[in-house]
């Protein structure tokens, strides 16, 4: 048996199957966005990793360092965005082609060092070593957030309102576009021109992770990094619960829309299986309404959309034009 027969969730658990239990002092393990972590004071400590393969997460004929570096650091800061932590720190190990211009390099530690600034985040160390083949972008991150004030993705419960926070489908979008290789008429297609920057340089929602958990505005929460198909999925396994979603209410990018629909594609279908959006999936029970409004008034950088509730039975729906089918499985890594 390979990695590809088995996929990646059935891998992860029975990889998790194999290590020992976590302390005491682990107050989120594994399976979650992030770690929480107790430490001394009236924080705790939240902490997160990914790495981004080239070929895999991104190619350098279509993303420049700048955008590389951006993006290693920014997956990172949306996954701190979804347990509502604040981030502090970050590690950085890359893992070089022998062949690769030290202009390059130097281009991709700008473009990370500058979204480093932007979310007042300090690198404190990592590593370089050579790669035998394409370039590897490896970032742990770290934040805290305050006792008992973290999200995870198990929180949420039946009744449950699943709001989404700004638009979705771009980022999928703006890498087909790239793979056809027209975006170097971005500046004549503006719709063109944003979804290859929201795929090549994603927006992490920091500071709207961060206000929800402050004013306890939701009991669940999830990023999108491999799309809203996915995080619907496991949100609602993590909190035991069904999903019903509206596809009429779903905010999709216009120049997404658009450029699906000239291709003959469903646009909804797409945006929902699409990932590279980081966007928030928030459980906000209906009474908490006020919260999510005291948020919304702090947080302007994103619309914030009601998409479905959470719901006793354990289905998942998409009700689409008086008809409801399967909710989708979404994107699984080593998936045939």
């Amino acid at each position: 048996m390979t990695v590809t027969d088995l996929g990646e969730h059935a891998l992860l658990a029975r990889i998790l199957g194999r290590l020992p239990r976590p302390g005491a002092d682990i107050l989120v393990g594994p399976g979650d966005d992030a770690a929480v972590i107790a430490q001394g004071g009236r924080t705790r400590l939240v902490v997160t990793t990914d790495a981004l393969v080239e070929h895999v997460h991104f190619s350098r004929t279509w993303s420049r360092a700048e955008d590389i570096g951006h993006k290693a650091l920014a997956v990172n800061l949306s996954d701190l965005a979804a347990m509502g932590a604040t981030p502090r720190w970050a590690l950085v190990s890359l893992a070089l082609p022998g062949d690769m211009a030290v202009a390059e390099v130097e281009a991709l530690v700008d473009g990370l060092a500058s979204q480093a600034r932007s979310h007042g985040v300090s690198i404190a160390g990592g590593n370089i070593t050579r790669s035998p083949g394409g370039l590897i972008v490896d970032v742990t991150a770290g934040g805290d957030v305050a006792p008992r004030k973290w999200l995870t993705r198990g929180g949420g419960r039946a009744g449950d309102e699943l709001w989404l926070s700004g638009q979705i489908g771009g980022g999928r979008a703006g890498l087909e576009m790239c793979r056809h290789a027209i975006d170097g008429r971005a500046g004549e297609a503006p719709g063109i021109s944003s979804c290859v920057d929201r795929y090549r340089r994603p927006r992490a929602r920091v500071r709207l992770g961060v206000a929800v958990a402050r004013q306890r505005a939701a009991r669940a929460a999830m990023d999108l990094s491999d799309g809203l198909a996915d995080a619907v999925r496991q949100l609602a396994a993590a909190s035991r619960c069904g999903a019903r979603i509206d596809a009429a209410t779903l905010p999709i990018d216009a120049g997404a829309h658009d450029w699906w629909t000239q291709r003959s594609a469903d646009p909804v279908a797409e945006a929902v299986m699409g990932g590279d959006d980081y966007e928030l999936l928030l459980a906000v029970p209906p009474r908490w309404a006020g919260r999510l409004r005291n948020v919304r008034r702090q947080v302007r950088e994103a619309a914030l959309t009601r998409i479905g509730v959470l719901t006793r039975e354990p289905d998942l729906w998409l009700e689409r034009e008086g008809r409801r089918t399967r909710w989708p499985e979404g994107f699984e890594h080593f998936r045939a």
